[in-house]
């Protein structure tokens, strides 16, 4: 991929990142609005996950962004940020179990066909894959590079963050 080409795809991509965090934030405003917080705080508590983990990922395709137009940021102190960021995402990973307790005991440990239980689940499942995407394996195969890499390489790719955080270089 050259240069001009990479340039080209970051500068609508970051911003549809920050577009897709800010939706599901209003997502969430909705959710609480209509549903109440405490009827649905596993729900909640799986959208916050998302969208904490998309404004670091739009963040982060930002400051590539800058890289590759030679802007100037700080690079040690956001390399040292996404490194907290990332064990931040891992005690929350950590604490759905815990959202889900919470959220069956609010409910006197049932689930009722119409409490959004099954959009929890998979808001909790997407904010996961949303870490491992950014800061561990590439699974969004979203160009014809990416999925011929697959198919050469029959794995996922080291994601981009993961690899700039090991070599403390964005």
């Amino acid at each position: 991929m050259s240069k001009i080409y990479i340039i080209n795809r970051l500068k609508w991509y970051y911003p549809l990142e920050r577009f897709n965090a800010f939706f599901f934030l209003g997502v969430l405003f909705y959710v609480i609005y209509n549903y109440g917080f405490l009827n649905t705080i596993f729900l909640n508590y799986g959208l916050l996950i998302m969208i904490l983990i998309l404004f670091q990922g739009q963040h982060y395709w930002k400051l590539k962004l800058y890289r590759l137009t030679k802007k100037e940021f700080n690079q040690n102190y956001k390399i040292d940020l996404f490194k907290r960021f990332k064990k931040i995402n891992i005690v929350l990973i950590w604490y759905i179990p815990i959202t889900l307790l919470l959220q069956l005991l609010m409910n006197n440990w049932t689930i009722k066909p119409n409490d959004l239980f099954g959009w929890a689940v998979i808001a909790n499942i997407l904010g996961i894959l949303e870490h491992i995407n950014y800061y561990d394996k590439q699974l969004m195969i979203d160009n014809i590079y990416d999925w011929k890499y697959l198919m050469r390489n029959k794995k996922l790719k080291i994601a981009s963050l993961k690899k700039d955080l090991d070599e403390n270089e964005i």
